[in-house]
């Protein structure tokens, strides 16, 4: 087993039905920092609420690295409050945040409203998916209180109704709810905007984990996801690698392979036929 520097991928979209993009991210792999954002207000607004968020933990994360992820968050949402009251953005303007800092042996998760975490860990039948942040969010108070069950939020009408963001006028201050972890070999963990998860169940998003040889092979299908099961919304995602590896070696000729049917085996087996298809012409052309 080897330490190595964290790899990521990152991927940001806006979606086949909106004009523009109010999601962001930062990937900060120097200062073991990552984040997306996904801002809300209209007229432009989102997109000054969620760059507000990325700008602030940025900035104060690389002048004041002993300050935690909750106190930067915190920071954040009176920047918005603030730059609201300046005339910059629009008032009422918000963003949700997930973010991830990270070093060689442990991780810090930080989260408010419905941005989630996810972490995944391979196993010998294949992987483990897991959510790790709990959305902020009204289905998820009503799974909670055992109103519904988790089914049946996935299909709920109101399951985009967040109860907390950053920006919100009523809150002096909002829950930062956060988590440790220690990171084991190989794991990944996905940060993204509910554009990713409102359009991939959570069992499509372990199969093509699974199936991903490596973090950008991932990314690029999980997006080509999201877009193929409608787009509606922006999409935003970013997946970074444990720094224990099994394996320092981890994509190989696996990276050439093309995205085509999402199973990686599959889509060797079509590209490497079509090689030979296409070497048998060449051998036929030049010998007749």
């Amino acid at each position: 087993m080897t330490k190595i520097p964290l790899e990521y991928s990152a991927a940001s979209h806006p979606g086949l039905v909106r004009d523009n993009n109010e999601d962001c991210f930062l990937s900060q792999p120097e200062h073991g920092l990552w984040l997306v954002a996904d801002g809300m207000g209209g007229h432009e607004a989102g997109e000054v609420a969620s760059a507000i968020v990325r700008d602030t933990i940025e900035k104060e994360t690389n002048n004041n690295p002993a300050l935690s992820l909750i106190e930067t968050i915190q920071h954040a949402h009176t920047s918005i409050l603030s730059s609201a009251a300046k005339g910059i953005g629009a008032p009422g303007m918000g963003s949700t945040v997930v973010a991830l800092r990270s070093d060689s042996t442990k991780y810090q998760i930080a989260w408010v409203g419905d941005s989630r975490a996810y972490l995944w860990t391979p196993t010998r039948d294949g992987g483990r998916l897991e959510q790790l942040s709990v959305d902020h969010s009204y289905v998820q108070m009503l799974v909670d209180t055992g109103v519904i069950s988790a089914d049946d939020a996935e299909f709920h009408p109101e399951k985009n109704i967040i109860t907390q963001c950053l920006g919100m006028q009523e809150l002096n201050q909002v829950k930062v709810d956060s988590l440790e972890g220690q990171w084991q070999i190989d794991q990944w963990i996905l940060l993204c905007s509910d554009g990713l998860t409102d359009e991939v169940s959570d069992k499509t998003i372990a199969q093509i984990l699974c199936e991903s040889n490596d973090c950008l092979a991932a990314v690029d299908q999980l997006l080509h996801a999201a877009l193929t099961g409608g787009g509606r919304d922006n999409i935003t995602l970013q997946i970074i690698e444990s720094p224990l590896h099994q394996n320092t070696v981890r994509k190989g000729v696996w990276q050439w392979i093309p995205y085509l049917t999402g199973k990686i085996k599959i889509d060797a087996w079509i590209f490497g036929g079509a090689l030979l298809s296409l070497l048998g012409l060449l051998v036929y052309v030049v010998s007749a």
